[in-house]
C-alpha cells in the first residue's frame, strides 16, 4: 500500500501560482518553485485574427520592439486582471510548461495569490482565468498572507508581525496575527511606478525619452530610494531619443538623480506603512516595535528602501532572504499545509 501512495504523490500536479504583474511564479506541490517567467504575451495580429506568438521570456524580449503585426501585451495590471483572454493564454501556457500530461495524471488544483484589494470582480477574473486554463479547483489566497508565510514569520501566533510586499504594480501592507491579517492596504504603487517615476524625470530634466527596459535597468543596476552620501554616487550610461531633435543620444546618469526621480513612489511607500501603523491596535503595535518590519518583493531589492523606512519610522526594517519568491513560496505552503491554513484560501465552492 505504501508503494501505490508513493505513486499517487509522483501524479500530484495541483499548484500554486504567483500571478504577478511583472513575472509569474509556479510552484509545484512536492517540487517547489520551477518556473519564473515575465508575464508577457507576444501574439501575431493577421486579419484581424490573433495567434500566440511568444509567452515569457521570449515575449519580454519584443517589448517595446515590435512591428505592426505583432503586439507585445502585459496582461496583469496592477495586480489583476487587465486582459481576460492574454491572461487565459499566458495561464494555460504556464500549466502546460509544468504540467506533463500523463494517463495516470488529472487535472490540477490551483490556488494564486490576489492583492488585497482586489474586488470581487477581479477575484472572479482570476478564477474563471485559472478555470479556464485547465484547472479542477481553483482557490485564492490574499496576497500579504502568503508573503509573510514565505518570509518564514509567525503568523499564526498571538503576536502581531508587519510585512510589506513590493511587487509590480502594488504594494501590500499588513498587519497579521493568529493566521489572518488584523489590518492591510494595497496601495497601487510598485516597480512600474517607479519605472515610469524614472522615464518622466529624463523626459522632463533631460529631454530624453526612454523605454520601459531601459527604466528598469537602470532601477535595477543604480536605483536608490535614498540620496547617496556624496551627493552623486555610481553612475551609467543610457541611451534613448532626443526629444529637441530627435535623434538618439546617449548621456550619462548618477545614482542622486535615480533617488530624485524614485522620491515619489519611495514615499508613497513609506505613508502607506506610516498609516498602517497608526491603524494598528497598541498591543499588536508593541510586538511590531519588538519584530519589527519584513520587506518582501521584487521591490525589495530596491537600494537603501530600507534605511528609508527605518528613517520615517523608527523600526528595525529587514528583507526576507528570498523576497522574490516569497509570495510563491508561500502559496506554495499553503497548498502543501492546507489543512492547517485552509482559513486563508477562498474556494470557489
Amino acid at each position: 500500500m505504501a508503494i501505490f501512495g508513493n505513486l499517487g504523490g509522483l501524479f500530484t500536479t495541483d499548484m500554486a501560482i504567483d500571478l504577478g504583474t511583472a513575472n509569474t511564479l509556479v510552484y509545484v506541490k512536492g517540487r517547489g518553485v520551477i518556473l519564473s517567467e515575465p508575464s508577457v504575451v507576444a501574439y501575431h495580429v493577421k486579419d484581424g485574427v490573433k495567434k500566440v506568438l511568444a509567452v515569457g521570456e521570449d515575449a519580454k524580449l519584443m517589448l517595446g520592439r515590435t512591428p505592426g503585426s505583432i503586439e507585445a501585451i502585459r496582461p496583469m495590471r496592477e495586480g489583476v486582471i487587465a486582459d481576460f483572454s492574454t491572461a487565459e493564454e499566458m495561464i494555460k501556457h504556464f500549466i502546460r510548461k509544468v504540467h506533463k500530461r500523463s494517463p495516470f495524471s488529472k487535472k490540477p488544483k490551483i490556488i494564486v495569490c490576489v492583492p488585497h484589494g482586489a474586488t470581487p470582480v477581479e477575484k472572479r477574473a482570476i478564477r474563471q482565468s485559472v478555470l479556464s486554463a485547465g484547472a479542477r479547483r481553483a482557490g485564492l489566497i490574499a496576497e500579504p498572507i502568503a508573503a509573510a508565510i514565505g518570509a518564514g514569520m509567525p503568523i499564526t501566533d498571538p503576536t502581531g508581525n508587519m510585512v510589506v510586499d513590493i511587487g509590480g504594480g502594488t504594494t501590500e501592507v499588513a498587519v497579521l496575527s493568529l493566521g489572518d491579517i488584523v489590518y492591510a492596504r494595497s496601495v497601487r504603487v510598485g516597480g512600474d511606478r517607479m519605472d515610469e517615476a524614472i522615464i518622466s524625470y529624463l523626459r522632463r530634466q533631460q529631454n530624453l525619452l526612454i523605454g520601459e527596459a531601459t527604466a528598469e535597468r537602470i532601477k535595477t543596476s543604480i536605483g536608490t530610494a535614498r540620496m547617496p552620501d556624496d551627493g552623486r554616487g555610481q553612475s551609467m550610461q543610457i541611451r534613448g531619443r532626443d526629444l529637441l531633435n530627435g535623434v538618439p543620444k546617449e548621456i550619462e546618469i548618477s545614482q542622486a538623480q535615480v533617488a530624485e526621480a524614485l522620491a515619489e513612489p519611495v514615499q508613497q511607500i513609506c505613508e502607506a506603512v506610516m498609516t498602517a501603523l497608526e491603524t494598528t491596535p497598541p498591543d499588536l503595535a508593541a510586538d511590531i516595535v519588538d519584530r519589527g518590519v519584513m520587506l518582501t518583493g521584487g521591490g525589495a531589492l530596491l537600494g537603501d528602501l530600507d534605511l528609508a523606512l527605518r528613517e520615517q519610522t523608527g523600526l528595525a526594517v529587514s528583507i526576507a532572504d528570498e523576497c522574490l519568491n516569497c509570495v510563491a513560496l508561500g502559496t506554495g505552503k499553503a497548498l502543501e499545509y492546507e489543512k492547517q491554513l485552509r482559513h486563508a484560501i477562498d474556494y470557489d465552492s
